[in-house]
C-alpha cells in the first residue's frame, strides 16, 4: 500500500520527484463534459511556480502542464485524466555532500529509517515540488465545481509570517493577487518584505500561518464519525510538506471559550436559517452549515537553511551541516495555491460523494417542513 493517493469519487494519484524527469497526477472520477485544457490550468500553476520573487526559491520551472489523457474536444471524458509537468531546472550537484547526511527539520532520516533507500536530490518525493501535482489536479478541481456550483469560492491567502500578522480590519481580498505573499493587505506587504528580507540575509528561514475561506458551499456535505468534511479538509492541509496545524473556525481557541460564547445562535431568515456567528467554522458534526468554511493552518520554517546545524551521517559520525541549493525563506508563501488546490479537490469530492448517497436531497425547516 503505497498511499499516494487521496480522495474518494474524485480520486487523485501524485506521482513523481523533485529532482526526475517529471512529476505530476493522474485524476479518477471526474464527471464528463467538463470544459477543460492546458491553459485552464496553466494560471493555477504560475501562482504556485517557483523563482517568481526573490521571496521564493530562484529554481526556475515553467511548470506547464501537459494533459496526456482523458479530455477530447476540449472536455473530459469521464476517464482518467493524466497530468504532467516536467523538471527542467534541477541541480542535483547542489545536494552531492548530503548523499550519505541527514539534514536537520527534513525527512531525511526517517525515510531511510523507513525504506532503506532515499532520493537525496532535492528531497526526493519528499520535496515540496510534489506540490505542484496537486495544484494541477486542484485546477481540474476547480473547473468541475465552476460547472456544478457557480456559486462557490475558495480563497487561499496568508495571516502570519513569523512575527508579521494580519490585521483583520485591515483585510482586503482584491489586495491578494497585488503582492507577492498573498496578504490580504496592501500597506502591510512592503513591511512584510522588509522583514522575510531580514530573515534571508542572515541566512534563516521563518514559518508561517494560511487561512482558506471557502464561501458559497452549499449545506449537507460531508457525512458522520468518519466521513466528516472538516476531517479530510484537515488531512488534506496536513499532508502539505511543512505543516504543522490545522484548525476550523475556532480552532485551538475553542478551549478558551464558555458554551455560551462559542455556540452559533440561528435565527430564522427570508431564505432559511440564519447563524448569528461561525465560530464553527461552517461545519457541524462533520457536515457544512452553509456558512463560510474557514480553515487555518501552521507552515514551520523552511529546514534548508546556509547556517551550520548539527547532525549525524548514515555511519553514525556527528557532523555539522550547511544546507546549499536553491531554498525558499518562508515556504508558507507558496503552500497557498496548494491550499487552495487541497480544498478544492476536498470540497468537490464531498459534493460529488453527497450526490450519490442523497441526490441532493435536503431536511426542509421552516413551516411545513419536515
Amino acid at each position: 500500500m503505497s498511499l499516494n493517493s487521496f480522495g474518494h469519487v474524485f480520486r487523485v494519484t501524485t506521482w513523481g520527484e523533485s529532482h526526475g524527469p517529471g512529476l505530476g497526477a493522474v485524476i479518477d472520477g471526474c464527471p464528463p463534459g467538463v470544459p477543460l485544457d492546458e491553459a485552464r490550468i496553466q494560471p493555477f500553476m504560475d501562482r504556485r511556480r517557483p523563482g517568481t520573487s526573490k521571496n521564493t526559491t530562484q529554481r526556475q520551472e515553467a511548470d506547464r502542464v501537459r494533459i496526456m489523457s482523458g479530455v477530447f474536444e476540449g472536455r473530459s471524458t469521464g476517464t482518467p485524466i493524466m497530468l504532467m509537468i516536467e523538471n527542467t531546472d534541477q541541480r542535483s550537484k547542489d545536494y552531492g555532500e548530503i548523499a550519505r547526511s541527514f539534514r536537520p527539520g527534513h525527512a531525511d532520516i526517517t525515510y531511510h529509517q523507513k525504506y532503506g533507500i532515499r532520493d537525496y536530490r532535492g528531497g526526493g518525493r519528499s520535496s515540496a515540488r510534489e506540490t505542484a501535482s496537486r495544484v494541477a489536479a486542484g485546477a481540474v478541481a476547480q473547473a468541475v465545481l465552476g460547472e456544478l456550483a457557480p456559486e462557490l469560492s475558495i480563497l487561499g491567502y496568508m495571516v502570519q509570517m513569523g512575527e508579521m500578522r494580519l490585521d483583520p480590519a485591515r483585510f482586503d481580498a482584491s489586495a491578494i493577487a497585488e503582492n507577492p505573499f498573498f496578504l490580504p493587505d496592501a500597506k502591510a506587504a512592503q513591511e512584510w518584505e522588509d522583514y522575510l528580507t531580514g530573515i534571508r540575509k542572515a541566512q534563516n528561514s521563518v514559518g508561517a500561518a494560511i487561512e482558506v475561506l471557502i464561501k458559497g458551499c452549499p449545506p449537507g456535505l460531508g457525512a458522520p464519525v468518519y466521513g466528516k468534511l472538516d476531517t479530510d479538509l484537515a488531512a488534506a492541509m496536513m499532508s502539505i510538506n511543512a505543516v504543522k496545524g490545522v484548525e476550523i473556525g475556532e480552532g485551538m481557541a475553542a478551549a478558551s471559550l464558555t458554551g455560551t460564547d462559542n455556540a452559533d445562535e440561528i435565527r430564522m431568515g427570508e431564505n432559511g436559517p440564519e447563524f448569528l456567528s461561525n465560530h464553527a467554522g461552517g461545519i457541524l458534526g462533520g457536515i457544512s452549515t452553509g456558512q463560510d468554511i474557514v480553515v487555518r493552518f501552521a507552515v514551520k520554517p523552511t529546514s534548508s537553511i546556509l547556517t551550520p546545524r548539527r547532525t549525524i551521517t548514515v555511519d553514525g559520525d556527528e557532523i555539522e551541516l550547511i544546507t546549499k541549493g536553491r531554498h525558499d525563506p518562508c515556504v508558507g508563501i507558496r503552500a497557498v495555491p496548494v491550499a487552495e488546490a487541497m480544498a478544492a479537490c476536498v470540497v468537490l469530492d464531498h459534493l460529488l460523494l453527497d450526490r450519490a448517497q442523497t441526490g441532493g436531497q435536503r431536511g426542509r425547516i421552516g413551516k411545513g417542513g419536515a
